[in-house]
């Protein structure tokens, strides 16, 4: 993620170019939103599992990346209004999950994010929804978040990132958060109800690379790009892809 962070530094200042990448987490990490507390999480529970805890340059709640792809845009927004771009990117997205057969869509909500992130079920990024969800019959598949970056000129930059869920291990996330039983077993429950996954929807195991292809695919369609220098490197802590 702090690469992320350095493609949108370098294309805001005139020395990168608009990126997309997806990749996927070894070990599985637990990422907490950029205002989220460190105190919501255990991390010795965590640690005991081999799980490590980062910090998002994004806001958001907390996510457990494991079975699922990741996917960061990092592009030019000067002028656009953020709703504007985080619908332009799930459009993408959803071309390219609908290529693997999901039938998913986008979803518009107002959520007032001041009440929602009072309750205790929000420690988790997939218990709630954001303005645009991309969704399989009212259950979250995506979860995403943005950040701007502005220069002097008033140029402005923006990377949005989100998770896509391959299979079920977003629903760990319960067994490391600092919570009464009761909070758990009802975010447990949130979760099961309010989520899905490609190999739920598709009733089949979706592999990484499958997924990744995918949605690559989705973003040429959709914006009617090519994409240049595609690498597929193993690195000690993802897989880049696109």
């Amino acid at each position: 993620m702090e690469h992320d962070v350095a493609l949108a530094e370098r294309l805001l200042s005139g020395s990168g170019a608009p990126t997309v990448r997806l990749y996927g987490w070894a070990p599985p990490a637990i990422s907490l939103g950029w205002n989220q507390s460190a105190e919501e999480v255990d991390e010795p529970s965590a640690a005991a599992a081999g799980i490590d805890i980062v910090r998002r340059p994004t806001g958001g709640r907390a996510i457990l990346h494991a079975d699922e792809l990741t996917y960061s845009v990092i592009m030019r927004v000067t002028g656009r209004h953020v709703l504007a771009v985080y619908d332009e990117i799930s459009r993408a997205l959803v071309t390219g999950l609908q290529r693997l057969g999901a039938d998913v869509a986008i979803e518009k909500s107002q959520p007032h994010f001041p009440s929602l992130y009072r309750e205790a079920s929000a420690v988790a990024c997939f218990s709630s929804s954001a303005r645009y969800e991309i969704k399989h019959h009212g259950r979250k598949l995506v979860g995403s978040a943005q950040r701007r970056y502005a220069a002097a000129d008033g140029s402005e930059v923006v990377l949005q990132h989100g998770s896509i869920l391959l299979g079920p291990d977003h629903l760990r996330m319960v067994e490391f958060l600092r919570c009464s039983d009761a909070v758990r077993n009802r975010l447990a429950e949130d979760l099961r109800a309010r989520t899905t996954s490609l190999s739920e929807i598709l009733g089949r195991p979706v592999p990484f690379a499958e997924a990744a292809d995918a949605v690559r695919t989705g973003f040429e369609t959709s914006w009617d790009i090519r994409f240049t220098g595609v690498t597929s490197t193993r690195l000690s802590s993802a897989q880049v892809v696109a």
